[in-house]
């Protein structure tokens, strides 16, 4: 489906990093909506479930091998598979992506793994660290010039962030999809940042 969000899911992800954009897709502050604009998708290398660095297991709604073509945007979610041979199988689903004009969402070693595949040397981008996109990226990181050293960038339909910008990459991504107002936008990611209590007194 056109509207879906697919979001990768290798063994040892980090849960954490996908949290707030999934609660903003699928619900407001009142309720879950009923007609939400997008789709939350699990894709994982297989059918199995797939354990997140804390332990539990999440069911994918698809393996590498039947996810769809037709969808909204892939987010690459971070965590410890980016660093094992079962990351090689994303990078024909990256490229595909990009060449169709996707959202690209990649947050931590995510976005290491969009460095190390070369998705990163024609975008502003961010990531864990110019060093460590250097690290990964090798030969194929052409481009550390555009790298911003802020929470999230999102340029020409890739949105990357650092393992501690969950909110961030959350908000850019939100924006770039067009999943509310901006001005609702903004207040999620405030109420999220600071807290009841700093935004509403008494």
């Amino acid at each position: 489906m056109t509207n879906e969000i697919l979001y990768i899911l290798l063994p040892d992800f980090a849960s954490h990093e996908m949290v707030y954009l999934m609660e903003a897709i699928s619900s407001d502050e009142l309720q879950l909506k009923p007609n939400p604009k997008y789709v939350n998708k699990i894709v994982a290398p297989s059918p199995e479930p797939v354990a997140a660095i804390g332990g539990f297991r999440v069911l994918p709604d698809y393996s590498f091998d039947n996810m769809p073509d037709d969808y909204a945007a892939l987010v690459l979610i971070g965590g410890f598979g980016w660093l094992t041979p079962a990351a090689e199988a994303v990078v024909p689903i990256v490229r595909k992506a990009i060449d169709s004009g996707k959202v690209v969402g990649a947050i931590c070693n995510g976005a290491s793994f969009m460095a190390k595949a070369g998705f990163l040397n024609d975008v502003k981008h961010t990531g864990n660290g110019i060093d460590q996109l250097k690290l990964w990226g090798g030969d194929n990181y052409t481009n550390p010039e555009r790298y911003v050293h802020q929470q999230a960038v999102s340029d020409g339909g890739i949105v990357t962030a650092n393992g501690s910008a969950a909110l961030e990459f959350t908000q850019q991504l939100l924006l770039l999809l067009e999943n509310d107002t901006p001005e609702r936008i903004e207040m999620y990611y405030q109420f999220n940042k600071h807290g009841f209590c700093a935004l509403f007194h008494g």
